[in-house]
């Protein structure tokens, strides 16, 4: 028993205390996104670590749209992120929820604060709030407002309500300490006028309460047990606390933070993502360039690939940076057994085997994943016209070549063993086509004689060849430079996508649907583009390349 209790996360440590305690005799988590924006790889440890404790705990998961500043919010938004959280495995049931339909009771609860005695409406501009407010050394100075009469406080409040006062005019605060170290306590506001059409209550509102007064109020509302978020609302604590303390609901939720998941060059900022968006630099929130759920699924990644992920990042109390390429290891570690293993020439070159016969197809047999019998294999036409890759062939060698050269043996995978016996060039001095003859006692890739060759190549048969559109990605950041100018703006990789034309795909590959992955054999796990690619116009993006150098870290 000792060894599973040490080998539970701190989080898991607390719910297992309140429950010992009977703090809880349930657990209740969320996941509450603003819909401002699509979700990213950051928001997927959220969703999946509190869908996972819901879970393990035989307790709810709400998932609950914190939808309470209208200014940037869009029903696209709503979409997307329930996609997402749905593609991820985590699933809320019935249980879907918008903030915005607790505003009669968010609007309620500051009355019942007035009338307390705990909260005041406010005439100061923005401009004297900040400089009431005080420092982190010095303490701020009450406002001359704050002891308007309980009777003032209301009768103010519900004219906001009305629309008498324009924006920016009126604010209701909290009435805390304007002493307070936590400057979150010095009488922080609570609702704003904002005279602005919401998506999903329209224009029913003009005044909106503020995030840190909201937000404990939703998770009360629907019995949150364990509000779990990262460490930036740590200095928020205490104003989380005393909403549902001054509130005074039965079973108030306890706030826990973790730290946050950071990779390594990698834009994940909402704003600098628009950016890219409206300057045409990306062509979408999901672009497969970018870390946005969205964007990592239209890349080709799956959910197994990202719930490994996050599990191997772990949850701590303490800020690190993941590098990318540990992501890249999930989905190479989760396709490589699923993956069919197929052969496509990104950069074709013909290939002309001069002694197979003239007009004569065969079909050959071909593993679909040499270590996933179960995948069965498959039949793939061979003839006397393929293709090979470009740099599968070179005039002259350097030392320790073993593929393609003129007088040199190879073996076509999956097929016969052949040699080059020549080459044509064009008027630039390009090779165009090579020669070749092929020994048809190596079928299926040995040869009876026992003799060895030390390069094996991929091909596609020329006739019955598919045109595909190939897209290659690199990090959207420069590397070598950093996230960042000097100026604040991204340090934009110029070769973060190569796209290449009139690849050649076995015949196999006809009727692939959208997200489809595959193989190619030597050139990357490769998935259908959901956007672009048709029946007869096929698009693919590269997921990963086959290798890397990343290493898992031992325990």
């Amino acid at each position: 028993m000792e060894m599973e209790a040490a080998s539970k996360n701190f989080i898991e440590q607390a719910i297992e205390k309140d429950l010992a305690e009977g703090v809880y005799d349930h657990v209740c988590t969320r996941f509450p996104p603003e819909p401002n924006g699509y979700l990213h790889i950051g928001h997927a440890k959220s969703i999946l670590l509190n869908y996972g404790l819901a879970k393990e705990y035989q307790g709810q998961f709400n998932m609950r749209f914190d939808d309470t500043n209208p200014t940037k919010e869009r029903s696209e938004f709503v979409e997307s992120i329930q996609k997402d959280i749905k593609w991820l495995g985590a699933d809320w049931g019935e249980h879907l929820y918008f903030a915005s339909n607790y505003f009669p009771k968010m609007y309620e609860a500051a009355v019942k604060l007035i009338k307390k005695g705990k909260a005041f409406v406010c005439d100061l501009t923005a401009e004297e709030m900040r400089k009431y407010r005080g420092t982190l050394k010095e303490p701020g100075k009450n406002s001359p407002y704050r002891d308007r009469s309980v009777e003032e406080n209301l009768d103010l409040f519900e004219r906001m309500k009305q629309g008498e006062f324009p924006d920016g005019s009126k604010v209701l605060r909290a009435k805390i300490d304007m002493a307070s170290p936590n400057i979150n306590m010095r009488d922080p506001i609570i609702y704003r006028v904002a005279h602005m059409h919401h998506q999903n209550t329209g224009d029913q509102w003009c005044i909106y309460p503020m995030y840190d007064f909201a937000h404990p109020i939703e998770d009360a509302i629907e019995g949150v047990t364990h509000s779990i978020c990262t460490l930036e609302f740590e200095d928020h604590r205490p104003l989380y606390d005393w909403v549902v303390r001054e509130l005074e609901y039965p079973m108030p939720p306890r706030q826990i933070e973790f730290a946050k998941l950071y990779l390594t060059n990698v834009v994940t900022g909402k704003r600098y993502i628009k950016k890219l968006v409206e300057d045409g630099i990306v062509d979408g929130w999901d672009d497969p360039r970018l870390v946005s759920i969205a964007a990592l699924r239209r890349r080709g990644f799956t959910p197994q690939s990202i719930q490994k992920f996050v599990e191997l990042c772990g949850v701590s109390k303490a800020h690190s940076s993941v590098d990318y390429a540990m992501l890249e290891y999930c989905i190479r570690e989760d396709l490589k057994l699923k993956a069919p293993r197929m052969m496509a020439v990104l950069k074709p070159l013909k290939l002309v085997i001069d002694n197979y016969p003239e007009g004569q197809t065969e079909e050959l047999e071909a593993l679909n994943n040499l270590e996933n019998p179960e995948l069965g294999s498959r039949k793939v036409p061979f003839g006397k016209e393929l293709y090979i890759e470009q740099d599968d062939f070179m005039e002259e060698p350097p030392r320790k070549y073993f593929r393609l050269f003129p007088g040199n043996e190879v073996r076509l995978m999956n097929a016969y063993f052949v040699t080059c016996t020549g080459f044509e060039k064009d008027d630039d001095g390009s090779i165009t086509v090579v020669h070749c003859t092929y020994d048809p006692a190596t079928k299926g890739g040995n040869a009876p004689d026992g003799r060895k060759v030390k390069g094996t190549i991929h091909w596609v048969e020329a006739s019955h060849a598919l045109n595909a559109q190939c897209r290659l990605y690199e990090n959207i950041i420069d590397e070598e430079k950093g996230v960042y100018n000097e100026d604040g703006s991204l340090n934009l990789n110029p070769n973060s996508l190569t796209v290449v034309e009139n690849c050649k795909l076995e015949s196999n590959f006809a009727g692939v649907k959208a997200y489809d992955s595959f193989q190619f054999v030597r050139n990357g796990f490769f998935c259908v583009d959901s956007h672009d690619s048709k029946e007869d116009a096929l698009v693919f993006n590269r997921i990963v390349s086959l290798k890397s150098s990343f290493k898992l870290p031992v325990k």
